[in-house]
């Protein structure tokens, strides 16, 4: 009877311990673990239903787990930096708690891992995107000219532009998408909003950062780049905003050319066919905060395409 009370409250203790599972979603990826003698697996559909079949084990156990992205190089390069050895579980497991703690990572839900994968791709580029933004912005200095640090006013200045989009927009659901043309390609960040009839916005503070550091990016070293707004509203068409980032201003697109940003294929430069029950609309002009003077490039800016 004690190992049967000692059991039951083992098992109750382990649904209070939340897991990281390290999912490699490559094919490329699975092959380059399997040099490693320890990794047991030699067939990436096997790995990918068998790591199903565990997390739905898990949850069926009333286990929390997230699902992280696991790299075999950053592993490797966590093992050399730490003195591990890779051929060995215990290195691995090591990985992952960091990966759980720092990296990107997204919670099992129930969904089929085909389902699951493409959000924890998009998280983990989402991250990279604001990393890679954050650095720079954190490596441009100060200014010859006044010694203010290029960075932080290019992040107040884009804080103070997204103020006023939001400020300015209709009551609705807010989609909106910066893009900036950086080497060798594009940033791109997503910020969704709530405006309420009262006048006051709701979003997420970690998208709103993220949004806002790819703008400052955009600031700071004159990146061709604009940003696309789509207003969802109950009873109304859905109606789409766009900007020109033109040195440190939002200069605002006619109709004709949101349309025109909106409905071309980025990669092949065709026209796709308009939406129905959508309105492309020429956005209210942000106003003038004076002459640029931390930035730098001579790039002509284009907008981002779809919201």
């Amino acid at each position: 009877m004690p190992y049967t009370e000692h059991d039951t409250v083992r098992r109750v203790l382990r649904r209070e311990i939340a897991g990281t599972i390290g999912l490699l979603t490559d094919e490329d990826d699975f092959t380059a673990m399997r040099r490693y003698r320890t990794f047991a697996f030699d067939d990436h559909t096997t790995y990918l239903r068998q790591v199903e079949a565990l997390l739905k084990s898990l949850a069926e156990q009333g286990s929390h787990t997230t699902v992280a992205l696991f790299d075999p190089q950053e592993y490797a390069d966590f093992c050399a930096d730490s003195g591990l050895e890779p051929d060995d579980p215990a290195s691995r497991s090591r990985f992952t708690a960091e990966l759980a703690a720092l990296g990107p990572t997204v919670p099992y839900d129930g969904r089929p891992l085909d389902e699951l994968v493409p959000d924890l791709v998009d998280e983990a580029v989402r991250q990279a995107t604001w990393q890679y933004a954050t650095s720079v912005l954190a490596h441009l200095g100060p200014c010859a000219a006044c010694g203010e640090d290029i960075g932080h006013a290019a992040f107040a200045r884009a804080t103070r532009l997204l103020g006023r989009i939001l400020d300015t927009a209709s009551p609705g659901h807010h989609h909106l998408v910066c893009s900036v043309s950086t080497a060798p390609e594009s940033l791109v960040a997503a910020l969704h909003a709530d405006g309420d009839l009262d006048g006051t916005t709701q979003l997420d503070q970690t998208q709103a950062l993220e949004f806002t550091t790819v703008l400052a990016l955009g600031i700071a070293t004159r990146c061709a780049g604009g940003l696309v707004m789509r207003t969802i509203a109950p009873g109304t068409a859905d109606r789409v905003y766009g900007w020109r980032l033109r040195a440190e201003r939002l200069e605002p697109l006619s109709a004709g050319e949101v349309f025109d940003a909106y409905c071309t294929d980025v990669e092949s430069g065709d026209l796709i066919s308009p939406e129905s029950n959508v309105d492309y609309c020429a956005p209210p002009d942000l106003g003038d905060e004076g002459p640029a003077s931390h930035t730098h490039g001579t790039d002509e800016p284009d907008p981002p395409r779809h919201a």
